[in-house]
């Protein structure tokens, strides 16, 4: 999470400038956090659940395991990122 404190200051402004909507870019950004947790190396959630796994399962039976997830987030970011709408058209209802 340390890292959004250094790169969102440094990217968002000139991205905003160039006319990319803000909500798009938190969506964005958030959902490549989301994916970050649950990726090597250090994939924090990965390890919580290690603690929390009875010991007859492995680190790499989690890590087999997770591969669906982190393919389903590549495939959000994947949609988020060519159909702006399906982020922004409820925030924009609402605010």
């Amino acid at each position: 999470i340390e890292i959004v404190f250094v790169v969102v200051p440094l990217v968002a402004p000139p991205l905003i400038l160039l006319g990319f909507d803000p909500v798009w870019l938190a969506i964005l950004m958030a959902l490549n956090l989301q994916t970050s947790f649950l990726t090597p190396p250090f994939g924090f959630s990965l390890f919580y659940l290690r603690g929390a796994a009875p010991p007859e399962i492995t680190t790499g039976d989690i890590y087999k395991g997770v591969i669906p997830f982190i393919l389903l987030q590549i495939l959000a970011i994947l949609v988020v990122y060519l159909a702006p709408p399906i982020a922004t058209v409820l925030p924009g209802l609402l605010f």
